[in-house]
């Protein structure tokens, strides 16, 4: 088999659809689709009752990450990737990129994607530059998750999973440790799909300044998560954390620039 795709989901019934029939219409490969949902209380299970391409597990969870790792020790496919339930794949991409799958080495490929509004309509395209674990850690985490595939073999197989612990920034800290340990990654210039920007994004909903202290506390794991991959995977020079944020800042702004002159 060439594909897995894995869609963690939990009542987003309303973007559903949209996903499943990007993947039932790709053509000339061979995949399977795990949908983990989390106990959904809207009409997701009617939605995906529709697709049959499609396997349907219905069973509690502790997050996202650990509904794709049941997804990773399940996957059959040479290729896995996650695609999140409000996103959705390009038209026969995944036939587009196989043979460039089949001839490469590495352990990720990723390529680029669009982002669109809650309403599917286009907003911008984001081209990734090839890989860097210095920008990758110290600006930010720019591999789309929707738009990357782990080789089993050598990823999955091997037993590198998600961090269940990690809530917002999984992939970022799965990236990091990948590189960590030697896997090595490829970015292909290939649109590979539209990830969906709406006011419930796991990675957007805590951007805006909190208004009480619930939302300062949440929005703080997220940061949290980033600045653990920065001091075990990136530059620390103190053991005092404020003198630590100061040289994050300048160090942003370096893997920025540098993220910049890769695109180049």
């Amino acid at each position: 088999m060439d594909f897995t795709i894995i869609t963690p989901s939990r009542n987003y019934g309303r973007y559903l659809g949209e996903c499943l029939q990007s993947c039932v219409e790709q053509v000339d490969v061979s995949l399977e689709h795990l949908i983990y949902d989390a106990c959904s209380t809207d009409h997701s299970a009617e939605i995906a009752a529709t697709f049959p391409h499609a396997t349907w597990i219905q069973e509690p969870d502790e997050g996202m990450s650990q509904a794709i790792n049941k997804g990773f020790a399940r996957a059959k496919g040479e290729w896995v990737m996650w695609l999140n339930a409000d996103d959705r794949l390009k038209p026969g991409i995944l036939a587009e990129i196989l043979p460039r799958l089949k001839s490469s080495r590495a352990d990720v490929v990723y390529g680029n994607w669009n982002f669109i509004d809650e309403d599917g309509h286009f907003i911008r395209s984001i081209t990734t530059p090839r890989w860097s674990p210095f920008v990758h850690v110290h600006h930010h985490c720019y591999i789309g998750s929707t738009a990357a595939f782990y080789r089993k073999e050598t990823v999955i197989a091997a037993g590198h999973l998600l961090r269940e612990d990690f809530r917002y920034v999984m992939d970022g800290e799965f990236y990091a440790r990948l590189h960590s340990l030697g896997k090595t990654f490829q970015r292909i210039p290939a649109n590979i799909a539209d990830f969906r920007l709406h006011g419930e994004n796991a990675s957007q909903r805590h951007l805006a300044k909190p208004r009480n202290m619930d939302e300062a506390v949440t929005a703080e794991r997220q940061h949290i998560e980033s600045r653990a991959i920065r001091r075990v995977h990136g530059i620390t020079f103190f053991s005092d954390p404020y003198l630590n944020g100061l040289v994050d800042g300048f160090l942003w702004i370096a893997a920025a620039i540098w993220k910049q002159i890769l695109k180049r």
